[in-house]
């Protein structure tokens, strides 16, 4: 495996990716968030997508449950097309991070590979404690560490002859539930065996990040091969932004396209908008991080497509990579983020 990449087709040269976006979702459920919405608005719950309602949908996406079933004919319909202009737009491969707890679909993931000619990454692993069933809360880490080895080197359960190219999304909370701090420690035993990149959903906590990767390193796991994703909403402050990426792992940034500053998930933090993203990113440039950068959309709910109102897949190509060069960011560091990063992250070491 060494050297390479693993796509759900199989191995490929990492010089082959092209532009890369290494946090979306292609098929999953997301039901799990839903928040109540107020009295007032209780009728919305059900509402229809239409131009009426997408302004209190794009307010309020966890409390529509629509808006949480991304999956479904029309709405795999409506990602095919998005990705049929990301891959016009320039786009070269995308790393899908569901696993287990957001029902994964590798077989659609490999299908729409096959049809617009992009690279897909499947993600082995385990998401946050409360998408899981009871079976999975009792394993221990080394029953862990024999289920997501073997569905990078042999094949995935029902589809034996796709196999998954990272490990991730790991969902962590705040503070940790002794079974997601189990996953960290798997995914760390598990990488420094087989070599493979890592990803990491962070708790809602700016000390967040700085826990997961001790306990990751801890267990053996390589900082170099190591994501922490969600640091848009995670990590406000410069100086702690710098301190995290003195670490050693990559910092992704990976909710582009959300312009709404109230964060139903975590009434205490304000989203930032595409342009304040822009600006923490560039400094992380300006501070000598540039070759730690990864960027993203993470496209998990319906309303961010663009059948539905959204923006799809090709957001950050078509917008926001020439706002990068209009804030002062070389299009030699844009190459780095979207081309030579993901590329090194992405190769298994061993």
């Amino acid at each position: 495996m060494k050297g390479k990449v693993q796509t759900v087709c199989g191995w490929v040269e990492p010089s082959s990716l092209g532009r890369t976006f290494t946090h979306e979702h292609l098929c999953m459920e997301f039901d799990f968030t839903y928040v109540p919405p107020k009295a007032e608005d209780k009728h919305m719950v059900n509402a229809e997508f239409s131009l009426e309602n997408i302004g209190w949908i794009r307010q309020n996406p966890y409390s529509h449950k629509p808006n949480l079933k991304f999956t479904g004919p029309q709405v795999k319909a409506a990602v095919m097309n998005d990705i049929e202009e990301f891959k016009k737009l320039g786009g070269g491969t995308i790393v899908e991070n569901s696993n287990e707890g957001l029902n994964r679909n590798v077989s659609f993931m490999r299908e729409i590979s096959l049809k617009h000619g992009v690279n897909i990454i499947a993600g082995t692993g385990y998401y946050v404690k409360d998408t899981q069933t009871r079976e999975t809360l009792g394993l221990s880490v080394e029953a862990m560490v024999n289920s997501m080895t073997p569905e990078l080197t042999l094949g995935c359960g029902d589809t034996p002859d796709i196999k998954c190219g990272i490990i991730g999304e790991i969902g962590c909370s705040w503070p940790l539930y002794d079974f997601e701090r189990k996953t960290i420690q798997a995914a760390g035993e598990t990488q420094e065996c087989t070599g493979c990149p890592v990803m990491f959903h962070p708790g809602r906590h700016y000390n967040a990040p700085e826990e997961i990767f001790r306990i990751y390193t801890e267990a053996g796991g390589d900082a170099k091969k190591m994501v922490m994703g969600h640091l848009d909403r995670t990590i406000h402050k410069l100086d702690a932004l710098v301190e995290y990426a003195s670490l050693g792992s990559y910092c992704e940034y990976d909710l582009f396209g959300i312009e709404i500053s109230h964060y139903q998930l975590d009434r205490s933090v304000d989203m930032p908008s595409d342009a304040q993203r822009i600006a923490r990113i560039k400094h992380l440039v300006d501070n000598g991080f540039g070759d730690k950068i990864l960027v993203a959309h993470d496209i998990h709910t319906v309303h961010r497509l663009k059948a539905y109102g959204g923006h799809g897949y090709g957001h950050i190509l078509k917008n926001v990579v020439p706002k990068m060069l209009d804030r002062g960011l070389s299009q030699e560091a844009i190459d780095k983020i979207l081309i030579s990063n993901p590329s090194t992250w992405l190769t298994f070491s061993k």
